[in-house]
């Protein structure tokens, strides 16, 4: 497997990383299973493994923690917070005391003394940037996080968190995780460029666009029951004239993979590898099955007449769903843009 350097950091990872959103009661509520999918992957090459404190409310991290015993020296180690953790009132958002807190839960979780990459998952508009990059430099300076980074900013977020960096003299994030597929391109305007600008590694999430492109879902076939599906029915429903256009779009690239002689989650994969802002895309396996129908995407070979026709499909910039870009503006809201009387 040929390695990557995430952004300027110097730090060389594999252009596939596990992520396990799906381990634990988002998913595969098997341990031991989860384990030897993570094993398979560490065999197979991969060297970065990322999770967050809210998936399965820290059950993924413990399922992680648990297989990187006797193997953390060697992984790329990246989790998040910023999501609700309990009924808590504070226990969520970017503030220092959040942070601080969150960041020792999970080091627990994921038995170990250090986090490679810490994340804020989402951006925060109820907290200073400021306080949050300082919160991640003192951590830093502990040795409890090497990097810091975001997730799912949008690109002002970006640019006014590495500004209070160099404004401030805190370290700055070093990596984005945009959301980022052949259904959602909306990354293209703004981010991915802003990325390169500011040399940031970028891993995508979500490259089979929430299972859209895993060759499930396809004209005449009965739309599969999936648990991300019962989470967010809205996004699945095919009755919504916004989802019969995903499953247009669908169609039409799977197509072109038949023509290519590539799987569709392969090519969706490998397309997400080619734009030059990613270090690497995100895999999210529920099963060993979809571990395995994955892992060839890395050495797979775009030409440039598949990806101009794919262009024609979903042009660049575009989500074809726009709630799907991850992210809503809140100063976007009718409350919010409206004068209150």
């Amino acid at each position: 497997m040929e390695y990557r350097l995430l952004g300027r950091t110097g730090v060389k990872v594999s252009p596939l990383c596990l992520g396990t959103m799906m381990f634990g009661a988002w998913g595969n509520t098997d341990h031991d299973d989860c384990i030897r999918i993570i094993h398979h992957a560490l065999d197979a090459g991969i060297n970065f493994v990322d999770t967050a404190d809210v998936y399965a409310q820290g059950e993924s991290e413990e399922v992680v923690g648990k297989a990187l015993v006797g193997r953390r020296d060697s992984v790329v180690l990246a989790t998040k917070a910023h999501g609700k953790m309990g009924d808590g009132i504070n226990t969520q958002g970017n503030s220092r005391r959040w942070i601080i807190l969150e960041v020792e839960a999970s080091l627990t979780r994921l038995k170990t003394d250090w986090i490679d990459l810490y994340q804020m998952h989402r951006a925060d508009p109820n907290t200073d940037i400021d306080e949050t990059l300082r919160a991640l430099d003192d951590l830093i300076t502990q040795g409890k996080i090497r990097y810091a980074g975001s997730s799912t900013f949008p690109a002002a977020d970006i640019v006014e968190a590495q500004w209070c960096a160099r404004e401030r003299g805190y370290v700055r994030f070093v990596t984005e995780q945009p959301p980022y597929s052949m259904l959602v391109r909306g990354a293209e305007n703004d981010v991915l460029p802003v990325c390169l600008r500011h040399g940031l590694g970028v891993l995508t999430w979500s490259p089979l666009a929430s299972g859209w492109l895993s060759g499930k879902w396809r004209k005449g076939v009965d739309a599969p029951a999936t648990r991300r599906a019962e989470r967010l029915p809205q996004r699945f429903d095919l009755t919504r004239p916004e989802n019969q256009r995903k499953l247009e779009a669908v169609e039409a690239i799977a197509t072109l993979a038949d023509e290519a002689g590539v799987s569709l989650v392969q090519l969706s994969i490998a397309w997400v590898l080619r734009h030059p802002a990613v270090s690497c895309a995100i895999m999210g396996p529920r099963t060993m099955e979809h571990l395995v129908s994955q892992l060839g995407a890395a050495d797979l070979k775009l030409d440039a007449a598949l990806l101009d026709r794919i262009d024609a499909i979903v042009p660049p910039g575009t989500n074809v769903v726009a709630s799907d870009g991850g992210w809503q503006n809140p100063a976007l809201k009718p409350e919010a843009r409206r004068r209150q009387h």
